[in-house]
């Protein structure tokens, strides 16, 4: 008798708490062998293929494509053990779990260890809510004390199998769990306040569905409508509720969640935690302009390897943080303390089709322009792709942002949260410029520094950002540090 076990969304690591399921690898009733991966999911760091620790015959899949998974939330189960191959994979699914050990590789991901079996989920029969409901009708309206029975209307053409508003106080016999298996339709029903306890699926054995809770959903809203109250309303009243209802209906909703919504938590937490301030100067760019135009007609060790000018800034800032320590720092608000970092982990701003990520080369105190260079275009085209390790997106000390190329002279960067500063460039344009004494058309930039005041004070910043504007209009004040 083949054993079905229960394989839950493992811990991703980087203390991601949920994922979202991008595209399903395998179908029920497919063989899968250990460590195959089964499904394709989304976090807030990047794109992940799970792989699945036992091999058998897959029984069930929980979560549809599109829908967003807690750490520890089930997956999949797995037929394994005598008995579990491909003719005989769609017996199994009644929960019960055989005797004797189970083959599996244990090498999951991050936190999630598969050596002992794990109990399969039992579904619940809600028998006694089943019971207590006195026909399957759809609900119409939920019951709202203030106006009464009445202002719940029961629709009869609706279909049989549509789920049941129990009106009034809930009976102690449906006092017990939930039919429901789906932490989405529990998410769901919590965010519009709608009662599973007063409800019976259309799933099977009264489990209740994704379906069941929107059809729950429209019938509260229709129902707040019907149950306005019974004064004539103005003219004016009846307009502005009218546009108020297609402005509700015609606004778009986007879930933060995903890519967008770490970028939005650590955004909002870097603006409440960190007393930041910013600074800024214009630089004429023309004489780096020109050494990298000589860079680039001369060759380098990799045939047809090109440095940009992101590369060329950030061997700037890595030059300029060994003159200015305390900016590539973090603070330890536990501690109280300025934790100064040994190493420069250089971030970048990358815009990509799944929203702004912020790859990092490592040890770039360490690389000459040429390096960082290869680095960044290897990290950006592998963040173009999905295909960035959580660990390629975490541990910056400091991040450059090159927001340049949307077009744009400044801005006020925010700080990427835990560290300490960020170096802003603009676009680099040809302006009127006073050089050698006479009006000139030369090649500017502005530059803004934002850092955190607690790690030191405006005069070390300001004592940075000039030295990057110097090294920016005269590049051979780079041969001292090279």
């Amino acid at each position: 008798m083949p054993q079905v076990l229960e394989f839950k969304l493992p811990d991703l690591g980087e203390g991601l708490t949920e994922a979202e399921i991008v595209r399903w690898l395998v179908e029920v009733g497919d063989v899968v062998a250990i460590d195959q991966p089964v499904v394709e999911v989304e976090t807030a760091k990047a794109m992940v293929e799970v792989p699945c620790p036992y091999g058998g015959v897959v029984t069930a899949r929980f979560g549809e494509e599109g829908s967003e998974l807690p750490v520890g939330a089930p997956l999949l189960t797995v037929a394994v053990g005598s008995g579990s191959g491909a003719d005989e994979g769609a017996g199994f699914g009644s929960g019960e779990s055989g005797a004797g050990e189970v083959e599996s590789s244990g090498n999951v991901l991050v936190g999630y260890g598969t050596g002992a079996p794990v109990a399969r989920r039992r579904r619940v029969r809600p028998t006694a809510l089943t019971a207590a409901a006195p026909a399957r009708v759809p609900v119409a309206a939920a019951a709202d004390p203030a106006s009464g029975p009445a202002a719940a209307p029961v629709s009869a053409a609706a279909p049989a199998s549509a789920p049941v508003s129990v009106p009034g106080p809930v009976p102690d016999a449906v006092l017990g769990p939930v039919a429901v298996v789906s932490p989405l339709v529990r998410k769901l029903a919590r965010q519009h306040e709608v009662d599973l306890r007063q409800l019976v699926g259309s799933g099977p054995d009264g489990l209740i569905l994704r379906a069941d809770i929107e059809s729950a959903i429209k019938a509260l809203e229709e129902g707040a409508a019907v149950s306005s109250p019974t004064a004539v309303p103005t003219p004016e009243a009846v307009t502005e509720s009218a546009s108020g209802a297609v402005a509700r209906q015609s606004a778009h909703r986007i879930p933060l969640r995903g890519v967008r919504g770490a970028v939005a938590d650590k955004l909002a937490r870097s603006r409440r935690e960190i007393p930041d301030a910013t600074c800024w100067v214009d630089a004429d760019a023309t004489e780096l302009m020109a050494a990298r135009a000589a860079m680039n007609s001369t060759g380098g060790p990799a045939a047809g390897s090109k440095v940009s000018v992101l590369a060329l800034l950030a061997r700037i800032c890595t030059a300029a943080l060994a003159r200015f320590p305390e900016l590539n720092s973090t603070v330890d608000l536990e501690a109280r303390e300025i934790v100064r970092l040994p190493e420069v982990h250089l971030g970048f701003a990358a815009q990509t089709e799944r929203g702004l990520v912020v790859p990092v080369v490592r040890d770039a105190q360490a690389r000459n322009a040429e390096s960082i260079g290869a680095e960044i275009a290897r990290l950006t085209e592998a963040a173009r792709a999905g295909r960035l390790t959580p660990a390629e997106l975490t541990g910056g000390t400091f991040t450059l942002n090159n927001y340049g190329v949307f077009g744009v002279d400044g801005s006020t960067p925010i700080i990427n949260h835990p560290e300490a500063a960020m170096l802003g460039v603009g676009r680099i344009v040809p302006k009127p410029w006073v050089h050698q004494g006479e009006l000139a058309v030369r090649q500017v930039v502005q530059l803004s520094l934002t850092f955190d005041h607690r790690v030191c004070d405006g005069g070390t910043a300001g004592g940075f950002l000039r030295y990057v504007a110097d090294c920016v209009e005269q590049p051979a004040v780079l041969l001292r540090t090279l």
